[in-house]
């Protein structure tokens, strides 16, 4: 059984930063790629970022240049580090595994962490 837990999330001014990591507990095998997607309130979730198994980075237009994935086998976690965050990037946070081929994800989810960008 495959457990997934973000954390990181919080209040945070135009401008700032945030690392949020999500961790992973049980046997993973075989893992395509894995990503993270936001939901606004009110609206649908959408892709943020996604890394493969070699490594390769895909992000969303309204993010690069300010956001990187990256992971880390030996803790099983990855990490989204958020840099100069905009108010329209409030959310909630959520890691997906097992995606993002066209940017689709799998049904495989983190409970989520609230980020929220306001002054």
């Amino acid at each position: 059984q495959v457990q997934l837990v973000e954390s990181g999330g919080g209040l945070v001014q135009p401008g700032g930063s945030l690392r949020l990591p999500c961790t992973r507990s049980g046997s993973i095998f075989s893992i395509n790629a894995m990503g993270w997607y936001r939901q606004a309130p009110g609206k649908e979730r959408e892709f943020d970022a996604s890394i493969t198994g070699g490594g390769s980075t895909n992000y969303a237009d309204s993010v690069k240049g300010r956001f990187t994935i990256s992971g880390d086998n030996a803790k099983n976690t990855m990490y989204l580090q958020m840099n100069s965050l905009k108010p329209e990037d409030t959310g909630v946070y959520y890691c997906n595994l097992d995606c993002c081929w066209r940017e689709r994800p799998s049904g495989y989810w983190g409970q989520g962490t609230q980020v929220t960008v306001s002054s």
